[in-house]
């Protein structure tokens, strides 16, 4: 996972995010508008988006594309164990697809004041693509 990480395109989104939810029956092309991602149960629309209005939580987001042909099964678990061993926070992702950029895609939140401990994580996670003390890559 090591070689995943290090080899995918990442990037951090600028400014605090947040998930607003909208009833089932209120989404508008107007309120997709600057959306990273929509996701909806049975009752609600939850989009998540920039921070521009009050929310109850906000995080900072980042993003994987990753590489063509490079088996990344199993990279959210991975990661997710990572981050929340080095950091004790949780994480939440969401997932699209860009068959352009290598199929599957990944936005990632953490809680907006573990930001920099989070990018410092990635950022070392990334430098050292090497085998693991569990003999993964």
């Amino acid at each position: 996972m090591r070689r995943v990480v290090a080899a995918a395109d990442l990037a951090w989104y600028d400014g605090p995010y947040a998930f607003y939810e909208l009833p089932k029956n209120e989404l508008g092309i107007d309120t997709l508008s600057g959306a990273l991602a929509a996701v909806a149960d049975d009752e609600v629309w939850s989009i998540l988006k920039s921070a521009d209005r009050p929310a109850t939580e906000t995080f900072a987001v980042f993003s994987f594309h990753f590489q063509d042909g490079l088996d990344n099964s199993g990279f959210v678990g991975w990661l997710a164990s990572e981050l929340k061993r080095r950091l004790g926070t949780g994480v939440f992702v969401v997932c699209g697809q860009n068959s352009r950029r290598g199929g599957i895609f990944d936005y990632w939140g953490v809680p907006v004041s573990m930001r920099d401990l989070a990018a410092q994580a990635i950022d070392d996670l990334r430098a050292s693509p090497v085998e693991d003390n569990r003999g993964g890559v």
